[in-house]
């Protein structure tokens, strides 16, 4: 059974990373969902909402498991006994940092091979970034997004807005 991990920081999970999922699936018997704590960043969801909203948002399956980690890919790929990264790519600007990143993974770990994924046509503008802008600015990502994280991202920002709690930071 060939096993990949999907790493991102998933904030949010979006219709792009739903369709780099969907394509790994057909290559590989099983793909985990690898959320990452990056401390480089200040998500607007915290660790446990970004795994609840990928749960909620992705066809219930024994081949998809959602699982959050702090630390380097490598050692996440160790414990979970795999050696195929999926990363998908929007533009050139995507696969040069993802090059990067593959390249140091291999370093650290020689048994490791990144697989690169285009994105079809339709997700190549889409970001979790432009999502949460769009969506913080007030507009519509109900086709950007899965229903469910509509709802969570409309309600969060709902919260802020109203002066309820800050977001909780990773």
């Amino acid at each position: 059974m060939t096993t990949a991990v999907y790493p991102g920081s998933f904030d949010p999970f979006t219709n792009g990373h739903q369709d780099i999922l969907e394509r790994a699936l057909g290559i590989f018997d099983k793909v985990i969902i690898a959320v990452v704590r990056n401390p480089g960043k200040n998500p607007l969801f915290t660790l446990d909402e970004r795994v609840e909203i990928i749960k909620n948002s992705i066809p219930a399956g024994s081949n998809i498991q959602v699982e959050c980690f702090n630390g380097l890919l490598v050692d996440f790929m160790k414990k979970v006994d795999s050696r195929i990264i999926v990363k998908g790519l929007r533009a050139v600007s995507d696969f040069e940092f993802e090059f990067q990143m593959a390249l140091m993974n291999r370093k650290l770990n020689p048994e490791i091979e990144t697989v690169f994924l285009m994105t079809s046509a339709d997700y190549a503008f889409l970001s979790s970034s432009k999502v949460r802008e769009i969506a913080v600015l007030g507009g519509e990502v109900k086709c950007l997004v899965s229903p469910y994280t509509d709802e969570v991202l409309r309600k969060k920002l709902a919260g802020k807005q109203s002066g309820g709690e800050n977001v909780e930071k990773d």
